[in-house]
This record gives structure tokens, sequence and C-alpha cells, in this order.
């Protein structure tokens, strides 16, 4: 067990300057880009801060949650590209007798890099999104106190609304991890074999099956087929009623009824298949790899 949460740690530090220095760099230069604003005059503090006391339950909510669901895109398109790297760093690097020679079995080496990709990695992202609401929120108590409307009162809301927008985004990295498990698996398991091109290949073989659908079973065009309708359905996360309706009103956000939203309009049943057919390709490269790719 030790050696694999080794295993799991290493991913990190080979992958930190994505998952945890990009991510504090982007936040520093935002951070600076608005105290700039504020201290050059581009912001005008006073009317920020009349701003944030007209509507601050909405203006807390609307800014996290922006900043909530740029981290998710970041995450998820950061992990594709962490699949087609970390999958054949060991090939690239000619550390694969190496790695070969450690007690760990082929398996258990690529189902850390997998583990790695649903826990570590993410919960680092996720940290920096939390961060990044602690500083948003900083700015924005500090120009009503600017404006001489901050008071404890303030405060008070301000924390409330992170608990609720900080669980909201923790939702929706677990449903999204676990939604997108069996195609980061995928691209993983192609990159065992071809490396960084597995991104681009991934990316065909829908098109190419549904391709083939057509050819062989008829059909309007290679866009009106059943595999290209499962692969539509399969791509998008499940709909929120709660947020919409939240959207056009004017209650406060309810992190734990967004939650349970969003967790019951999630076909358990694909999820469930979808992590079977992730193990199943991640053994079949593990395969691969012991049989094959020696160097």
């Amino acid at each position: 067990m030790k050696a694999f949460v080794a295993l799991v740690h290493r991913e990190f530090i080979e992958h930190r300057g994505a998952f945890y220095y990009g991510p504090l760099t982007l936040v520093a230069i935002l951070f600076g880009a608005t105290i700039l604003a504020f201290t050059v005059g581009r912001v005008d503090a006073r009317f920020s801060g009349a701003m944030f006391t007209v509507a601050p339950l909405r203006v807390y909510e609307v800014g996290f949650l922006a900043f909530g669901i740029g981290w998710s895109l970041y995450l998820i398109a950061t992990l594709f590209f962490y699949s087609a790297d970390g999958f054949a760093a060991d090939k690239r690097n000619n550390a694969m007798l190496f790695w070969k020679s450690m007690p760990v079995s082929d398996f258990k080496m690529l189902l850390s890099k997998l583990v790695a990709a649903l826990t570590i990695l993410p919960g680092v992202v996720y940290g920096v999104a939390l961060l990044s609401g602690v500083l948003l929120f900083g700015v924005a108590f500090a120009t009503t106190l600017i404006n001489g409307t901050g008071n404890m009162a303030v405060l008070g809301s301000i924390a409330g609304i992170y608990g609720q927008v900080a669980l909201a985004i923790l939702a929706v990295l677990v449903c999204g991890l676990l939604w997108y498990l069996p195609f980061i698996a995928l691209v993983g398991a192609i990159a065992t074999i071809v490396g960084r091109w597995a991104i681009p290949i991934a990316a065909l073989l829908p098109a190419i099956a549904s391709t083939l659908e057509w050819v062989t079973l008829g059909g309007m065009h290679p866009f009106a087929t059943n595999v290209y309708r499962f692969m539509s359905y399969r791509l998008a996360l499940p709909q929120t009623p709660y947020a919409e309706a939240w959207l056009v009103s004017s209650a406060p956000f309810d992190g734990l009824a967004f939650t349970t939203d969003l967790i019951a309009g999630i076909d358990w049943l694909q999820v469930g298949l979808g992590a079977v057919f992730a193990l199943l390709v991640i053994y079949l490269a593990s395969e691969y790899r012991r049989r094959f790719n020696t160097n």
C-alpha cells in the first residue's frame, strides 16, 4: 500500500507544474491585476463597495461560481493532457526498464496514474479554487470597508456564501471526474501505446465508429447514428434544474440543494459501466506494457 501511495505522490511531483504552480500563478496574476486596478484608479472602490451592498449575495455567489466553473474546465482539460503525457512518460524518458524492475505490477503502475488523476491532482486544483474564492471575497469585503458600508454582518454573509458555493464546486468536480472517467482512462491507455498522440486518436475513434455505423446500417449522415447520440449524451454533464431556476430567481444559493439535484440527475448505471470500462482499458494497456513495451 505504501508503494502505491508513493507512486500516486510521484505523479503529483512530476506534474506539479500544471496542477500546482500553474494555477497558483494564475491566481497570483488575477489577484495582482485586481489590486493594481484599485490602486491606479481603474476601478472606483466607492462605486464597487456600493455595488456589493446593493445585492451582496448575488455578487458574491456569481463571482465565486464563475471561478468554480473556470477551474472545473481547467481541471478537465488538464487531466486529458496529463493522461496523454503521464501514461507515456516512462517510455519517453527511457525509464521503462527501471520501473519494470520495481516490485509493482504494470497494472498497479498505470492504476496509480489513474488514481492520481481522480484524487490528488484534482484535490490540489480544488484547493487553489478555494484560495481564489478567499481572495475574491477579501477584495469584495475591502471595497465595502473603503465605502464605509462593511461590517461583521456582511462578513458573515460572505462566509455563508463561501461554504455553500465551495460545496457546489466540490460536487461538480467529483461528479465530473466520475462521469468523464472512461474518457480519461481511454486517453491514458492509448498513450501507453502511441504516446502524446493519444488525444487526437481518442477523439477520432468515436468519429470512425459513427461513420462505420452510418456506412453499414444506413442513415441520413454520420451525425445521425446511435454512436453519435450516445457520445453526445456521454460527453455532457447532466442538467441541473435547480441551477437553471436559481439563475432567474432572487433566492440565495443553496449548495446542498444544488448537490442533491446534481446527484439525482446523474445516470449512475452509466457511471458504473464507465468505471468498469476504465479498469478494463487500463488492464489491457498494462498487458501491452508488460508484454511489448520494454524500452
